[in-house]
Order: C-alpha cells, then structure tokens, then sequence
C-alpha cells in the first residue's frame, strides 16, 4: 500500500475518472478540511454531514486509518440500512488494507479471523443489542454510523444502538440527509435549541450540495418536469379529471392526478419513458457508457415500467425488487456494464454507488425532502468535471419545492415549529384544508377501488438551480427537444446560460408565430392565460418562499413593490410576466 502526502494508505482522484467507491488517494478540500478538525477536537462523537455524491465513505475510512495506526482503536464496527451497503462498505475498506466481514450473522457470535471488524444493518443491532455490546467492550471500538437519521426509525432501533454503542470508544456519524419528518431523536447526535425554542440536530462539519456544485465535486441537475390531461374514476364512482400539477385544486385532487400519470397503462409513463431514454441518448454522445434509474412505487409497476422500456429501446432493463436474493449483484453487474436502463422500487433509492447514473425517472408517489434527497442522491456522483445529471418527474407542487431548494440545508428538528399563517389563504382554504387532510385508515379501503381511466403527457418546464425554464410544449415538440438535446458535458455555469439562451429563443419564436393574433384583439384577455400565469407565480413564489423562509405575502408584496401593478388578481398578462421575470432573477442571484 503506497503512502501519500496526507500521511494515509492510497485512498482516487475525482478526475479524470472516478476510483472505487470510498478509496481516493487524494483528499478533496472539505474531506481534509473535515479531518483536520476531527484531529484537533479528538472528540468521542463527531457528526459529519455532506451531500450525496461528496465522499464521506472516503472521509470516514481515512479517520479509521488513522485511528488504527496511532493505536486509538483496534476494531472497527459499520452499521449501514442494508445488506448492500455492508458489502460496499466492506469493499471500499478492504482497498486501503482494512478488513471488514460483512457476511457476520448475530448467530455467529464472533467475526471471522483476519477481519479487524464488522459491518452490520441498524436492524441486525436492534434485534440483538446486548451481543452488539459485549462485542463493543471488548476491544477499544471505532463506530461508524452510515446514514445515522435511520437510527431514529423506530424506538427499538434507537434504544438498541444506545445499548450496543454506548462504551464505544470513537463514534463517526455520517449522513446526507440529518432531517426527517418525525420528531424521534437520532441516537449521538446533538440536539441545539435555535431562535425560535425548536431544537435542531448539530453537525460537527456540513457539505451542502450547494457548496459540493460550486466546486465541481458533484454534477449539476437538471429536473425534467411533465404534466398532462388526466382522468381517473374515485372510490365513489365519480369520474374526475384535472391537469397534472394544476395549482387551483385540492391536496386530494392532485394526489389522485399523481397516482393516475403513474398508472402503467396510460399514456403519460411511456411518454416520459421515451423522453427520457432520448435525453440519455444524448448524454451517451459524450459519455458513452451512461446510465438511466427508474424508482418506482411498487413491484408491479417496477415490472410494468420495464416492459415498456424494452419496447422503447429493443434491450430488456435490469430491474431490482428488495424480495430478489440476487438484488445486489446485480446492482454490481448493471453498475460495471454499459445496460441502457435499470429500474427498482426502493432497493437502490440510498447509499448505493452506481456512479455512471445519468438520466433518472421519479416515478412514485413518495415526496418526503429524506426519499426524495437520497434518490436524487444516485445521480449527482461525479467521476469526471462537466458531467450533468437528469431527472424526469410529474409536474406536482410537492416535487416542484423540492427540486427548486435542492441546495437548501435542513437540520432534524425534534420539536413541531407552529405553522406561519401568512395571510395568504382566505378561511374558505383553510377549511378546505382541514376537510382534505389524509386520513390513512380510509385510504387503506377506499384505494383498490381507485381506477385511472387516462393519462396524457406533456412537457412543462426544467428546473435548474432554483430557475424554471421552458414555456410548456407538446411531446415531440420543437421546444421539448431543445431541453432534451443540451449536451451531456457541461458544468453549471454552461447549463444555466444555456438554458437562459433556450428559454429566450423560444419566447422569441412564440411572439414571432402570432404577432397578428395578438394585435387583433388587444383588449380582450385571455382568462386561461392569466390563470396558468397566475399558477406559474403561485409555484415560483412557493419555491422562493421555501428556499428562504420568506412568507408567501411577503414575497408577493416584495414583487408589487419591484415590479409594480395591483394584487395578482387584478394583474394583466404582462405584469405577471414581469413578476416571474424578477422571481427567475432572484433565484439565480441576479437582484
């Protein structure tokens, strides 16, 4: 094993082309950043959280090397959420000369001879903590914690892991994603009261995706969003039908148009399919060896989705489901080869490095900031600097926040923060509101009688770094093609001045093919116009409002002051116009 300027075994430079997984020889700057304040803390517990794609598997096992050779510790424990994850881990550490079995079963008792440790699931802790313990104490134990925010699942894992890695000598926390959506404390992490009295977990060392982009370790995304004319028939018997997205409706509403663009025998998936295997054709221009993820609901969609992509390219996708025993070879043999497309239901959605993932399809219904940030997460790895990503999406307000603040850093908040009431919402709303909360239990009854009758696709807009491009277009169209024909090899700052230069050429073409239209009835507005301007607004404002924590009324009357003119429902076509114009400024930092 060569020694390197950092003192280390050889551990792959991010360029030209990704090493292993967890093994570079070279630390990148927030990686020796991180460590050089490890070693002056030397603190029992540390919390690092860095984006998906960063490297904290490179981080961690230089700590445990480092701690190893100095005598600190003479064994080293890795709890991860999956069996895949434990023989990954057990990969990247056997290639800087420290042996993990990953094949320990409780029932074992002891690890096999040669190995200085074990990698374990939270689960296989939490069903035997008192082993876990005993293993703990007898040696001088380095614990690392993959993805910790799983230690707050349940209360049995939580309990479990305080039982087995309380004598720990040394605990490293990592994760990409310290937030959740419950309020159960994730165990050794450190809780902090902030300003307003709710306490928030503290990190030791953060590497948001924001800063991760800006220096070129992770690719840019680009997020493909669809909408489309859908009809479904409820539990009810009554038949509804509503535009994919469309802002003017219910929580229930908008669900149910979700669950029906991602029915398989309709015609929005293969449509988005399509698109998105063009995109990846364009992408494999450049980087020929670029693959394509498909994250779907459930195992009979997974199968359904597959189907239709073998129709689409003539070659049948890999697909993974968690109950296939061969599931993680081959996640391997996909990521080794050069398969256009592989699909799954949650077996690849977090920690899983298949690092030529290029072209994504968000195709479930789970809108969670933790699910949606790790499956993002699989394509943001970057192997060599220009790479981009792409994910294709349903076109829905929960999506829409959650891909336009993907460089927002949320901490795990124990407490309940009391909802900002910011004027926006009429009692009416409210009250709505209140009748459309989900109820599980009914759900639960009423879904097999759920039936999607039709579904029809188009493109609506792409979201890149908190902008919103496009100006919505059919499938086929001149204007979809120029989104899924940018190049496979750019960095950010190519992608966002491209994408500015596609948006104004086709506002160009639009006033040019209907000058005469326009001049023959000036004085008549258009109600469907105004009222999808109107929603466009609502969208860019909810995002904007997300991203900075801004009221919605507030970001309202800071664009009436700008840009000037009445409330947004007494405003023409132009002054919306001039209010997304200005919010588009702001989220690319232009004031």
């Amino acid at each position: 094993m060569t020694e390197t300027l950092f003192g280390g075994p050889s551990l792959p430079p991010a360029y030209p082309e990704r090493a292993a997984w967890g093994t570079a020889p070279k630390l990148r700057a927030w990686q020796q950043e991180a460590l050089d304040l490890y070693m002056t803390r030397n603190p029992k517990d540390f919390l690092a959280v860095a984006t998906p794609g960063a490297g904290k598997t490179t981080f961690a096992l230089r700590i445990a090397t480092t701690l190893l050779d100095s005598g600190v510790v003479n064994r080293i424990t890795i709890v991860a959420p999956t069996d895949h994850l434990k023989r990954q881990w057990a990969d990247a550490a056997a290639k800087v000369g420290i042996a993990i079995d990953p094949n320990f079963k409780n029932s074992d008792g002891q690890h096999g001879r040669g190995f200085v440790g074990v990698a374990v699931t939270y689960a296989q802790v939490a069903s035997k903590p008192m082993l876990h313990r005993a293993k703990t104490e007898a040696a001088r134990t380095l614990v690392i914690l993959d993805e910790i925010h799983h230690g707050g699942e349940a209360l049995s894992w939580g309990d479990g892991l305080r039982e087995a890695f309380d004598p720990a000598a040394k605990r490293l926390s990592l994760t990409g994603t310290p937030f959740r959506s419950d309020t159960s404390p994730i165990p050794f992490v450190e809780y902090a009261e902030d300003r307003d009295g709710i306490r928030r977990s503290k990190a030791d060392y953060t590497y948001g995706y924001g800063n991760a982009l800006r220096d070129h370790v992770v690719r840019p995304v680009l997020f493909m969003a669809y909408s489309g004319q859908m009809r479904w028939r409820t539990s009810a018997g009554d038949e509804m039908a509503a535009s994919l997205g469309e802002a003017a409706v219910t929580k229930d509403i908008t669900s149910q148009a979700w669950r029906t663009a991602l029915n398989p025998t309709g015609e929005w998936i293969p449509a988005v399919l399509a698109a998105a295997d063009k995109r990846l054709s364009e992408v494999r221009r450049t980087v020929p060896d670029a693959g394509g993820l498909v994250i779907a609901t459930d195992h009979d969609d997974a199968r359904a989705y597959a189907g239709q992509l073998k129709k689409i390219t003539g070659q049948s996708p890999t697909v993974i489901l968690s109950d296939d025993s061969k599931a993680s070879s081959k996640i391997e043999e996909f990521s080794a080869g050069d398969k256009r497309w592989m699909v799954a239901v949650r077996m690849v959605s977090e920690g899983v490095d298949v690092p030529r993932l290029s072209v994504g399809v968000y195709a479930t219904s789970t809108s969670t900031p933790l699910f949606f940030a790790q499956a993002v997460g699989r394509f943001v790895r970057a192997r060599k600097r220009g790479e981009t990503a792409s994910v294709f999406l349903p076109s829905v307000p929960p999506l829409m926040i959650l891909a336009n603040t993907m460089e927002a850093e949320r901490d795990h908040a124990l407490d309940r923060p009391e909802k900002d009431d910011d004027g926006l919402f009429s009692p009416e709303e409210n009250l709505m509101a209140e009748a459309n909360r989900e109820d599980k239990a009914s759900d639960e009854l009423t879904k097999g009688k759920f039936e999607a009758l039709d579904s029809q696709a188009s493109f609506d807009r792409v979201l890149f770094d908190g902008g919103e491009f496009g100006t919505g277009a059919d499938i086929g169209s001149d204007e979809e093609l120029d989104f899924l024909g940018i190049p496979g090899l750019l960095d950010a700052e190519q992608v966002g001045t491209l994408l500015r230069q596609r948006q104004h050429e086709q506002q160009s073409r639009k006033k040019r093919q209907s000058p005469l239209a326009a001049a023959a009835s000036p004085a008549i507005p258009d109600h469907r116009m105004l009222m999808d301007l109107r929603n466009e607004l609502a969208k860019n404002v909810a995002a904007w409002s997300a991203r900075t924590g801004t009221p919605h009324g507030v970001v309202h009357t800071k664009l009436r002051e700008v840009c000037g003119g009445p409330a947004v429902a007494q405003a023409n076509e132009e002054q919306l116009q001039a209010r997304l114009r200005k919010l588009q400024d702001w989220f690319i930092g232009r004031k």
